[in-house]
């Protein structure tokens, strides 16, 4: 088994260091340097006295970590020793359960635990939804794996190997209530149930770890597609008996919340801004061998108004996928005020609202050569002055 031991000086944070952000709690600090990975004292010197922070990552027999609060974060059990910052939970489990997740609600939920980093939040320190999205799928992907499902494509079962067959996805919608910090933990469940009699629903729920306030919801459809040829396919028989035993009938987003309405399609003559030349690059492309589809937001994004980016929060979004795209293709993005507006919603639970948003707008992500949609998209975006 391969060890990474970090020594630091954990055990001196009892109160708050001269380097810390102005009102920032000791163990908001202690999240924080142990998140950029150092520690100090309060005087700086160096070397610090021990402290052990441990990762394991090797497979093998059951092994006994201590992890903190018995959660997984960002897929890595931690360790504690002679600090206060994680609570001693030792637990006896297979080690590939502990880098990924765990099943919960009799094994039709699973939950996953993550850190917002430092990489993952925008010029205004708060999450951003690429940042969301690929914490979404993340989460869906080592549901299929840890279920024991997993062939040898990117989220694909078994049977879907043996027969050359991916899952691509349709139509995504999220809603999001709050972004998280830098430091924050997030705590994401997912589930999949039948949509139609073709396709497979994914839901999410993203919570606060601390609080349990639901702070994101998300939902999407799913088909097949032949992986050589590039044809959607019917789901065999036998794919469907290897999932279905995992469908939850439930919603992450009520029908009346939830975003259904067609999105209208963006012309030259329609359009308020156009950017052109977008270029995706090979770190774009995924295992599937097509752009990776959290890719396409940044794009849809850069034909939005700059004003718009720093005044406003991005609070709802619906992406409708037309076609793959390749690293050869080059992209155009274009964006227009939206003529509806979403009405005042409120949750099942009567405790959740969402207000008409300040902003909307439509947009097309299309090829700059033949003008073929990529995607369609419609965002909703809320003042920051409201925060």
């Amino acid at each position: 088994m391969n060890e990474l031991l970090a020594a630091g000086n954990m055990s001196q944070f009892t109160s708050r260091s001269p380097f810390s952000p102005p009102g920032e709690s000791c163990l908001a600090q202690r999240l924080r340097l142990l998140k950029v990975g150092f520690c100090s004292s309060n005087n700086m010197n160096w070397p610090p006295r021990r402290a052990r922070l441990k990762v394991m990552a090797s497979s093998g027999s059951d092994q006994v970590l201590d992890v903190t609060d018995r959660k997984k974060v960002n897929g890595v059990s931690m360790a504690k020793e002679n600090f206060g910052l994680l609570k001693d939970s030792p637990i006896s489990a297979p080690l590939h359960s502990c880098l990924l997740g765990r099943f919960v609600e009799d094994r039709f939920v699973y939950r996953q635990t993550f850190i917002i980093r430092s990489y993952e939040i925008g010029p205004d320190k708060t999450a951003t939804m690429e940042t969301l999205m690929n914490l979404l799928q993340e989460t869906a992907l080592n549901h299929v794996t840890s279920s024991g499902l997993a062939g040898n494509g990117f989220g694909a079962t078994r049977e879907m190997s043996l027969r050359k067959l991916i899952w691509v996805v349709t139509r995504i919608h999220i809603q999001v209530q709050r972004y998280s910090s830098w430091g924050d933990v997030v705590e994401i469940d997912t589930w999949v149930d039948a949509a139609g009699k073709n396709g497979m629903r994914r839901d999410w729920i993203i919570r606060d770890y601390h609080t349990k306030e639901i702070i994101t919801r998300a939902t999407s459809t799913w088909v097949i597609m032949n992986r050589e040829t590039r044809r959607l396919s019917k789901i065999p028989e036998q794919v469907k008996q290897e999932v279905i035993p995992f469908y939850l009938n439930r919603l992450a987003i009520p029908h009346v919340e939830n975003d259904v309405d067609k999105i209208d399609k963006l012309t030259d003559g329609t359009a308020e801004r156009i950017r052109s030349g977008l270029a995706p690059r090979w770190s774009d492309m995924d295992a599937n061998q097509h752009v990776n589809n959290v890719k396409y937001i940044g794009w849809i994004l850069e034909s939005v108004p700059i004003k718009v980016l720093e005044a406003y929060h991005l609070t709802s979004i619906t992406l409708e996928y037309w076609r793959e795209c390749r690293q050869s293709n080059l992209l155009e993005s274009l964006t227009s005020t939206s003529r509806t507006s979403s009405a005042t919603s409120e949750g099942s639970d009567g405790a959740r609202k969402r207000s008409n948003p300040d902003l909307e707008y439509i947009h097309l992500l299309r090829m700059e050569a033949d003008k073929a949609e990529i995607i369609r998209a419609r965002t909703e975006w809320h003042s920051k002055s409201g925060d």
